[in-house]
C-alpha cells in the first residue's frame, strides 16, 4: 500500500483541491477589483453622503486579497487538513491503517505533506491572480518582494497545517479538530501582547507580502520565519508522539 499515492488520490477524488483552488483564486481576482472600485461601491450605498477615500495603490489591492484569503481561505485549509488527519475515526478505519504500519509517522507524513503542498499551490495560484489584477487595475508590483512574500506566507501555511496535526492528536472528529486548530492559531497573535516576543511570532509572516511590497526590509521577517520553521518541526514531532501513544 503506497500511502503517498493514496493521499494524492484522496485529494483528487474528494475534490478538495477544487475547494482550495476556487477559494484562493476567487479572492485573488476579487481583491484588487474591490480595492479599485471601493469608493464607487460605498458611494452607491451612501445616498447623498459624499465619500472620499485615499486613492487605491497596488499594496491596497493585495491587502484586500489577503484580508479575505487569510481568514476564509485559511479556514478551508484547516478543514481539508482536518479531514485528512482525522485517520483515527471511525475506529474500523483506524484499525485498518494502524495494523499496516509500525509507526504512526508513516500515516501522518504523507497526509501532512500532501495537504500542505495543496494549500501552498492554491495560495500561489490566488496570489498570481491578485498580482495580475493589481498590475492591470492599480499598477506594478516588485517581483522580488512578491516572490519572497509568497514564500514567507507559504511557511505560515505549513505551520497552520502542523497546528492542525497537533489538534488531531487531541481530538478525533474533523469539526472538533478544525475548531481546536483555529483557536490555537487565534491565540498565537495574542501572544504579541507581550512586546518582547511580538516580532518573533509566526503570525508576523501573515503581513509579509504587503510589508515587503511597501518597502519593509526582508531581514525583519527572518526571525519569524526561523521560529515558524522550528515550531512546525516541533509540532509535527509532538503530533506523531501523541498519536503513537493513543489507543483506538
Amino acid at each position: 500500500m503506497n500511502l503517498w499515492r493514496l493521499e494524492w488520490l484522496r485529494l483528487l477524488r474528494t475534490r478538495s483541491w477544487i475547494a482550495l483552488a476556487a477559494v484562493f483564486l476567487f479572492f485573488g481576482l476579487l481583491g484588487p477589483i474591490s480595492a479599485r472600485y471601493m469608493e464607487e461601491i460605498l458611494q452607491r450605498f451612501a445616498g447623498d453622503v459624499t465619500l472620499i477615500l485615499p486613492p487605491p495603490t497596488p499594496a491596497s489591492g493585495l491587502e484586500q486579497y489577503l484580508s479575505n484569503v487569510l481568514q476564509i481561505g485559511l479556514l478551508v485549509v484547516l478543514a481539508v487538513a482536518a479531514g485528512a488527519l482525522a485517520f483515527d475515526q471511525p475506529v474500523e478505519r483506524a484499525a485498518f491503517y494502524r495494523s499496516r504500519v509500525r509507526r504512526v509517522w508513516r500515516l501522518l507524513a504523507p497526509r501532512y505533506a500532501v495537504v500542505t503542498l495543496a494549500a501552498i499551490a492554491a495560495f500561489v495560484l490566488g496570489t498570481l491572480g491578485a498580482w495580475y489584477e493589481t498590475v492591470v487595475l492599480l499598477g506594478d508590483l516588485p517581483p522580488g518582494a512578491m516572490l519572497l512574500g509568497m514564500l514567507l506566507t507559504s511557511i505560515y501555511l505549513a505551520f497552520a497545517v502542523a497546528v492542525t496535526a497537533v489538534a488531531a492528536s487531541f481530538a478525533r472528529g474533523p469539526l472538533v479538530i478544525v475548531t481546536l486548530a483555529a483557536g490555537l492559531l487565534i491565540v498565537v497573535p495574542l501572544l504579541g501582547l507581550v512586546g518582547a516576543i511580538r516580532d518573533w511570532l509566526p503570525s508576523q509572516l501573515l503581513g509579509s507580502l504587503v510589508g515587503l511590497v511597501v518597502g519593509v526590509p526582508p531581514v525583519e521577517y527572518l526571525g519569524p520565519a526561523v521560529v515558524t520553521l522550528a515550531a512546525t518541526a516541533v509540532l509535527l514531532w509532538l503530533a506523531a508522539a501523541r498519536l503513537d501513544r493513543r489507543e483506538l
